[in-house]
């Protein structure tokens, strides 16, 4: 069942639209988008929130045995690796920096001010990723998955945000197969960690 489920989220985050990087090229867009655009600030700032998630899956892939666990840990890592690969080669074919000095989000509106010391919504911090190296078997588990559960919960806002400001068909349809996944994978972590005994 849980393969089934993966399966599903994976057929909901590929879409033609956003097949490759070099479908920049071929979108409905004549020009590259503006430095301050939602497309250029969302491919930047996702990319920098997929990061993490990937760390974190590498850190509890190696913190346990479960398979279930195990398997979510593939599915983000090969998953959101792909696709920050793919904001990453859109921001070099529009010419735009990989990397900027204005505040995280600040496309959507609201410049990301977190006070627990993240670099944006959602992310955890440096003594959330440290507890988590520590952690082994069911503690590792439960950590992750409530870690996860929140960093998605943020990403999904910000993709929403971006399937419905972007300028490019790329962004629009990459976002939009976004938040629909991490929504379905927010749902399996919440089983998960009933499974587990442990509340979001």
């Amino acid at each position: 069942m849980f393969v089934v489920a993966v399966g599903l989220v994976l057929l909901m985050v590929v879409r033609p639209s956003a097949a490759s990087p070099s479908g920049a090229a071929s979108g409905t867009s004549s020009a590259a988008p503006a430095e301050t655009s939602a497309d250029v600030g969302f491919a930047r700032d996702m990319s920098v929130h997929h990061q993490q998630a990937v760390e974190m899956a590498f850190i509890v892939r190696d913190r346990t045995e479960d398979e279930d666990v195990r398997r979510l840990a593939y599915d983000i890592i090969n998953t959101q690796a792909n696709q920050r690969g793919m904001m990453l080669g859109w921001l070099e074919s529009w010419g735009r920096p990989k990397s900027s000095d204005q505040p995280p989000m600040e496309w959507m509106g609201h410049p990301a001010t977190p006070d627990d010391g993240s670099l944006m919504p959602g992310m955890a911090t440096d003594t959330q990723l440290d507890r988590l190296r520590a952690a082994e078997g069911r503690d590792a588990e439960v950590l992750f998955l409530r870690l996860m559960t929140v960093h998605h919960r943020a990403g999904a806002d910000m993709a929403q945000a971006a399937a419905a400001s972007a300028d490019t068909d790329e962004i629009r349809g990459l976002a939009a197969g976004m938040a629909r996944a991490q929504e379905s994978e927010i749902s399996l972590m919440a089983d998960m960690l009933e499974a587990r005994g442990a509340k979001p």
